[in-house]
This record gives C-alpha cells, structure tokens and sequence, in this order.
C-alpha cells in the first residue's frame, strides 16, 4: 500500500510480529519504520530521509495520520502498529523467544531505566544492553563494536527522527542486527520520564494532543499534522477527479 509515495504494510501488529521474527530467524539486518504524518512531511523535503523509508524492510503505520490518509484514498489500512505500544509487545515477545534486545540512545539513564522497567514486567527477557546518548562520528566506530559485541536480535534506537533511521540505514551492514528500529521517545514513555495519554485518548487517535498538552514545546513539530493532512485530501481529492485510475 502506497500513502503520499511512501509504502506502508498493510499488517495488524501480530502480523508485524511474525515477520519480525521471520526477519531475527534469518540472521541477515533488517530495517523497520514506523511511519508516521511528521516523518511523511520531512521526507517531503529531505531526499535522503524520504529514500530511506522507501528501502526499509519493513514499513508500518504508526501515527492514526496515516490510517486517516489511506481511508481518503480508498485502501484503509488493517489497523495501526504504534511505535511504543510494538516496543513493549516485542519485549513480550523476546521473553518468550529468547531474543535479545539492545536500547540505544537517549537521555542519561532512561534506555538502561526502560530495560529495566521491561524486564521487570517481564522476568524472562535477556537484554543484550544499553548505551545513553547521541553519538558523534568519532564515537559511532566504538559503538558500532559495542554492539556487534553484544550481538543482540534487535536494536532499538532513539535518537529522534529523522536522525535515528538515517543512522540506522547509514549502518545497517555494519551493525549486522537482524532487526534495527527507530523508536523516538519509546524509551521515555517505558521508564515513566513522560506520561502516556489514557487508553481512550490512544484508542481515537488523540495521543498527539496530549503528547501536546504534556510537552507544549513541541507545537512547532505539530505543525506537520495540518500540513500532512492538507496533502492527504489533496492526494484523495487527485484519485477521484475523472480520467484518474
């Protein structure tokens, strides 16, 4: 499925999880996108980001911007596969599987803080390891051995978009994960640095307001989702004139 150019799996989130563990089963780096209307905007005006997103592995739909697009084209989506709630279900996983997970980036202490919030949830799971911060160039070689050292099945990384997939795809070979993803603000949400909004809010697609409410400095990055939709009914609006197929 094709929302604003960009691909996007058309996958419930148990489906997510079983090619995530077909990709772990192959040994070979896979990257996963969680799409979202911020990351469709950027890529709108960044060459290199938008041609990451088109080569990821596996793309899915994140933010309910995306959902709201495909409906208006016509191909609404199974469902959405939210970044933060696919983090926590694949640590669920990984206890069961016995994969290892690895959680990069950060501020000081919150990746080590979510780890360990998971594992208490979740006694079984093995995590590979943790490493705070945003690397310089001259830091990501040693970073890169960290990791290859802890040889974890996934990588998480938060470093923010669209950095964190930049720096993935840019490393993907050397890294050698069976399965890396950006996940943004994941790990603070996991540790309790930053409140989820309720349930109901979550279920009707209202998290970006609270999200708002809670860190009103982000209203600038807000401005994507008028921005996005103004583009999707635009998109919509092309499909249904007559003469278009």
């Amino acid at each position: 499925m094709i929302v604003l150019g960009q691909p996007v799996a058309n996958l419930t989130e148990d489906e997510a999880v079983a090619a995530i563990g077909a990709m772990i089963a192959s040994g070979q780096p896979h990257h996963l996108v969680t799409v979202n209307p911020e990351f469709l905007v950027e890529a709108r005006r960044n060459s290199a980001f938008r041609r990451v997103l088109r080569q990821a592995d596996l793309p899915l739909a994140d933010g309910v911007g995306i959902t709201l697009a495909a409906r208006l084209s016509g191909t609404p989506l199974r469902a959405r596969v939210p970044g933060v709630d696919l983090v926590v279900r694949l640590a669920q996983e990984s206890a069961r599987q016995g994969w290892r997970p690895f959680f990069l980036g950060g501020a000081p202490g919150v990746a080590r803080r979510a780890a360990e919030a998971l594992r208490r949830r979740w006694p079984a799971l093995r995590v590979a390891g943790w490493h705070a911060g945003h690397p310089t160039p001259e830091e990501t070689p040693g970073i890169i051995a960290r990791i290859r050292g802890a040889a974890p099945d996934l990588l998480f990384v938060a470093y923010g978009h669209p950095k964190q997939d930049l720096w993935i795809a840019r490393h993907k070979e050397a890294l050698g994960v069976p399965v890396m993803m950006g996940v943004g603000g994941a790990f603070d949400y996991i540790a309790g640095v930053v409140p989820r909004a309720p349930a109901l809010m979550r279920r009707w697609g209202l998290e970006w307001l609270y999200r708002l409410y809670c860190q009103p400095w982000r209203w600038r990055r807000m401005l994507a989702l008028p921005h996005f939709l103004a583009l999707a009914v635009a998109e919509a609006a092309g499909k249904r004139r007559p003469g278009k197929r």
